[in-house]
């Protein structure tokens, strides 16, 4: 797997083995980022992160910080591998916990002007995606994590799609990439 833009456009990142992590697409990453532009100024968290793949690819991009949440031990030795052989590290800050508990330290430990420009959100499949993702979407919000031109960027599979609106974030749009989807919520003001 390699990244697909910015400083570190085609260099490898590293994918623990097995069926546990599920990396996004090269495709699906050159699409999404395509469609966000440049990074706005700010933090973007990567939320259930494996490998990192989509906050490594903002912080290639430009993006300032990435915090990463992501329990699964596989998963953080590569994120943290991948973070290191890019030299990213100091850019980056890892969470190593469920998303819940991940937000939760998040929410108590940032001052007031931090706050999250993008979020990627991608929950495994193997579970209620649409349930997953609606309790995370109202984490985020009642959290205050976000800043007020955040984008929250849901990946999931077509069965599995996010509600229209959850809290402050509303869905404005949405783009089929084969088996995966990608839906896209900003805040409902300002």
């Amino acid at each position: 797997m390699r990244l697909t833009g910015g400083m570190e456009r085609g260099r490898r990142i590293r994918a623990p083995r097995g069926l546990g992590t599920r990396p996004t697409a090269a495709k699906v990453r050159e699409a999404l980022f395509n469609i966000l532009g440049p990074p706005p100024g700010g933090a973007v968290l990567d939320l259930f992160a494996g490998t990192g793949a989509l906050g490594i690819e903002a912080l290639s991009r430009g993006a300032e910080r990435a915090v990463f949440i992501e329990r699964d031990r596989q998963a953080l030795g590569a994120l943290r591998e991948n973070l290191k052989e890019l030299g990213l590290a100091d850019r980056a800050v890892v969470v190593a916990a469920d998303v819940k508990t991940g937000l939760r330290r998040l929410a108590s430990s940032l001052g007031p002007e931090e706050r999250f420009s993008w979020v990627f959100l991608d929950p495994p499949y193997a579970v209620d995606q649409a349930s997953v993702t609606e309790a995370v979407l109202a984490e985020l919000t009642e959290r205050n994590l976000l800043t007020g031109c955040a984008v929250v960027t849901v990946e999931h599979d077509g069965r599995h799609r996010p509600p229209a609106s959850v809290g402050a974030l509303f869905l404005t749009d949405r783009r089929e990439y084969g088996d995966t989807e990608l839906s896209f919520y900003r805040s409902g003001h300002s």
